[in-house]
């Protein structure tokens, strides 16, 4: 099942049940997990590993050096990917910036035509990034996260577990968990639909609704509001959005 064209390096790890394609380029450290297939065209390259089921589309390159005018090409850095991801075409996935540092996919991940994930970013498991979406380096998504096509994503963020984000919005802050974003930093509510999909009951629901008013819908300041939910007990779920306004990245968590 691989083309007579594509070019494997001696030294690659390939597993069984590989389909691979034509003129597709597999270099000396990459790692491809069983059951994986490539289309035609892809270049992976790199410190690259792959797990089991994963799905590579046309035109792709997974493992290529950051785009980062100070990079140093000689540093040992790669990527690492899960498994059962659909990787469609003409995604593109730089390596680290660090030593012995990785750019880093969770399971069952969806990122559609176009998108691209930068040096170091960090994505979770089962999310789904739609087309042309562009995500800076050292970024860190959760998980069950639905980013629409077009989004920017300035580096450094942090994308909270089950949150939105509208097509061709433009992200410099955090967005929390639970929660639905647009346009240029506007926080616009809980991703209530998003929630019950995802199997959250009525009463988790509830509790995250009364930490989302009282962190951003009060209008006491975020450390206030933080120390009045330190007063409160909480589910474990609902801690997520709380810790998330807590501990934000250095680019601060995305307001009302």
């Amino acid at each position: 099942m691989i083309h007579p064209t594509a070019i494997i390096h001696p030294d690659a790890t390939i597993g069984s049940n590989l389909s691979i394609g034509a003129f597709t380029i597999i270099d000396a450290d990459v790692t491809l997990g069983d059951d994986c297939t490539i289309d035609p065209h892809v270049w992976i390259s790199g410190h690259t590993t792959l797990g089991k089921k994963n799905f590579v589309g046309f035109g792709s390159h997974i493992g290529g050096n950051p785009q980062d005018t100070t990079f140093d090409k000689s540093i040992n850095s790669g990527v690492i990917i899960g498994e059962n991801n659909t990787i469609r075409e003409h995604v593109t996935i730089h390596r680290s910036t660090s030593e012995g540092g990785f750019t880093a996919v969770g399971d069952n991940n969806m990122l559609m035509i176009n998108s691209h994930l930068a040096h170091d970013v960090q994505v979770g498991d089962s999310n789904n990034l739609a087309n042309n979406l562009l995500v800076a380096g050292h970024v860190q998504i959760g998980s069950f996260c639905f980013l629409g096509g077009g989004a920017g994503f300035h580096q450094f963020l942090k994308i909270g577990d089950y949150s939105f984000c509208q097509g061709n919005a433009s992200i410099s802050k955090d967005i929390p968990p639970y929660c639905m974003v647009h346009s240029q930093n506007q926080l616009v509510g809980l991703n209530v639909i998003g929630l019950r999909r995802a199997g959250f009951n009525a009463e988790q629901r509830k509790e995250i609704k009364s930490a989302y008013s009282l962190l951003f819908k009060s209008g006491m300041s975020m450390t206030d509001a933080l120390a009045e939910a330190d007063r409160r007990t909480w589910e474990e779920h609902t801690l997520l959005l709380i810790n998330a306004a807590k501990y934000p990245s250095r680019k601060g968590i995305m307001m009302t």
